[in-house]
């Protein structure tokens, strides 16, 4: 049987009683399978968007794109009627080329190339963030019909990758650029913050909601009509994570500050939060070396598999992450032995874990990852010429329902054209004659853009269980 769909652009595998991990399996099982390659589970990003929508609400998530621009993540964010933050006019591109509506996107990057405030504008992209006073000037020269939103300073204690060293006007200095942005005749609509990505520090948006409310004060009384508050990012993402306490938080300083109400729309820019756990890496031991004592004993086994801190492992030196190994060997009862793991090129810098404990491991088994959704294929290159992962997307059977019922996606059971081969779902149309994706149905960008609203208002009750 072949199942059919034009959802994706890229294909995608409908799983009925099979998991994730079983298609992983079957995948290292294939011959001459040795590249690596991920396991992207669109029914975990679902999830993710109900849940955060149960939990806040009156928070509306704007996706960064930077933490993972995959197109399948992209489309699915995009049907499930969130917004997106772009850091770039690459990003903003790509995020139009979905038929994503120009008003759901927010150009959040403090200070922007000439160009790409170019495109933005060309785009109708006027929703932006500043922190600066040449910003404004640029912005006055390129778009003065920019919406402004400006970004504060407000740091947690303890954050994975902290952004104030490098964005943000501390909130007592503020009237400065509210006073310059009066001058110039611009628009301020919002103020905006980032407490850090991975925030370990919860509390910090108590104070970060307050000081966006002393800056919304002052923003009225130089004449601005503010009504945009962007509560940035730094939420957990990781299998096992919860957004309760930080969901907790953040309500209870919007009820107090920012009461519903009040005219004032909410908005976030979770990036790990959406796609940490929705992607499993698999990657192969090519090689491997034992180091020997001074009496022949065995102290450790350095394994060389064929990913490294040059391609998906970038996040372990730019986003600070720590990866766990999990040897794909299920059997519970292997003892386990001290090691470290390396990536494939040529650089000593290469390392993925310095010291780890698995069990021993041949040449050809698998090792995986967990959590690799965050920051990883983002920034993965192709060093010494070894290539990067590929994607493998898995949706869920009532995932697939959930998308079909709500999305009037057709999905059509058929027989299959090929046999070894059926569970691919054909990609929607490209029209040659527009950047936006087409069905090939109904060769009308509108009619997939009525699907994001439709999916957008979506009550939870009635969508049930993911």
């Amino acid at each position: 049987m072949k199942l059919e769909s034009h959802f994706f652009t890229n294909e995608a595998r409908i799983l009925d009683e099979q998991t994730p991990m079983d298609v992983l399996k079957e995948i290292t099982n294939q011959p001459n399978q040795e590249d690596p390659f991920y396991i992207l589970d669109a029914g975990d990003i679902v999830q993710k968007i109900k849940y955060w929508r149960l939990m806040m609400p009156r928070v509306k998530p704007f996706y960064a794109v930077k933490c993972n621009d995959d197109l399948t993540v992209l489309e699915l964010l995009a049907a499930l009627g969130t917004g997106f933050d772009c850091a770039s006019k690459s990003e903003m591109q790509r995020v139009l080329s979905l038929g994503v509506e120009p008003s759901r996107i927010i150009y959040a990057h403090p200070c922007k190339p000439q160009s790409h405030i170019k495109a933005a504008a060309k785009n109708n992209i006027d929703l932006m963030t500043f922190d600066n006073e040449a910003e404004l000037y640029k912005v006055k020269a390129i778009c003065p019909q920019a919406k402004l939103v400006l970004r504060i300073r407000c740091d947690a204690e303890e954050a994975q990758c902290p952004l104030g060293i490098k964005f943000g006007v501390y909130p007592e200095d503020a009237g400065t650029l509210l006073a310059t942005a009066q001058a110039l005749d611009l628009n301020v609509v919002g103020v905006s913050f980032h407490v850090g990505s991975g925030c370990k520090d919860p509390p910090v948006f108590l104070r970060a909601i307050a000081e966006s409310r002393q800056v919304f004060d002052l923003a009225s009384e130089y004449g601005f009509s503010t009504y945009l508050l962007d509560i940035g990012g730094g939420f957990p993402g990781d299998e096992g994570s919860s957004l309760d306490e930080l969901a907790s938080i953040i309500n209870s300083a919007l009820d107090e500050h920012f009461p519903q109400g009040c005219g004032v729309e909410i908005i976030a820019e979770p990036g790990r939060y959406v796609v940490a756990s929705a992607f499993t890496l698999a990657t192969n031991v090519v090689a491997k070396r034992e180091v020997k004592g001074n009496n022949n004993e065995l102290v450790s086994t350095m394994y060389y598999i064929n990913d490294g801190v040059y391609s998906s492992f970038n996040c372990i030196l730019y986003d600070h992450q720590k990866v766990e190994p999990i040897a794909l060997k299920n059997d519970n009862n292997l003892d386990e032995y001290d090691c470290s793991i390396w990536g494939p090129t040529c650089d000593g810098l290469d390392q993925v874990v310095m010291e780890a404990r698995l069990p021993k491991m041949a040449i050809g088994d698998w090792i995986i990852w967990k959590n690799m959704g965050a920051y990883t294929l983002a920034a993965a290159g192709s060093f010494n010429g070894f290539p990067k992962a590929n994607v493998h997307v898995v949706v869920p059977h009532h995932t697939w329902m959930y998308l079909e019922e709500y999305m009037g996606t057709k999905f059509v059971l058929g027989e299959a054209n090929n046999s070894e081969q059926p569970w691919l779902l054909p990609a929607y149309q490209h029209s040659l004659c527009s950047t936006r994706i087409q069905d090939k149905n109904n060769c009308s960008a509108n009619n997939f853009q009525d699907k994001f609203a439709k999916m957008a208002m979506l009550d939870f009750e009635e969508c049930g269980e993911m």
